[in-house]
């Protein structure tokens, strides 16, 4: 267990360090964690609006941040280019994200050319209807991108690092909230990238360690 939890330490460090250097993306990410924390409230009440809300407000707000703007150019602090970065992401780098996005963007065609989902759903008996059978659909694309990448680590790395993400994931919007409840506030005084990941890094490794590529997250 103790192995477990450093690395949930080092994921969720290495995942700060490397993707969260805007103040805009940790002001999104802060209102991403808090509608996600409503959603994980409305789950077991009513799932289609978990689904919609953890959809409409958490994943676009959260993506936002990183497609939009997160820097892209060489990383100082880390001393790594945003390429290998990508290439090194543990979880959902931008281009699998895009593919995942693709799918959830285009699933509700599914249901207009078959809308009880081959006999899953009662035929709509309106928009209501209609909306929250395509809630179902989004709520299945989250756990299956989930699943299927928790899966995937467990070949292409081992069970722990596929096992440690899944937990990093579902507890990011706790997390969040901790790290992030002050951006909105510094990004008001201006503040567009936080200054804070240096002063860490510079306070937490040493020069040698510094020049070091990044750990794979």
């Amino acid at each position: 267990m103790e192995g477990f939890l450093e690395a949930l330490r080092i994921q969720r460090w290495d995942d700060h360090r490397y993707y969260h250097h805007s103040r805009i993306n940790q002001s999104l990410h802060l209102v991403s964690a808090i509608s996600f924390l409503f959603a994980y409230l409305m789950i077991f009440k009513d799932p289609a609006i978990a689904a919609l809300a953890g959809w409409l407000v958490a994943m676009t707000t959260r993506q936002a941040g990183h497609f939009f703007f997160e820097p892209k150019d060489y990383d100082e602090v880390n001393h790594a280019t945003h390429e290998y970065k990508e290439e090194v992401k543990v979880g959902y780098n931008l281009r699998r994200k895009v593919v995942l996005l693709t799918i959830w963007a285009l699933s509700p065609l599914v249901l207009y050319f078959n809308p009880t989902l081959f006999g899953l759903f009662a035929p709509p008996e309106g928009t209501a209807d209609l909306v929250r059978h395509v809630a179902i659909v989004w709520l299945a694309i989250g756990v299956g991108g989930v699943l299927f990448r928790t899966v995937q680590l467990f070949f292409i790395k081992d069970v722990q690092t596929g096992l440690v993400w899944a937990t990093k994931i579902l507890t990011d919007p706790f997390h969040d909230i901790k790290l992030y409840h002050k951006a909105p506030l510094a990004l008001l005084r201006g503040e567009l990238i936080d200054p804070g990941i240096r002063a860490t890094w510079d306070g937490d490794e040493d020069e040698d360690e510094a020049e070091e590529a990044p750990r794979p997250t």
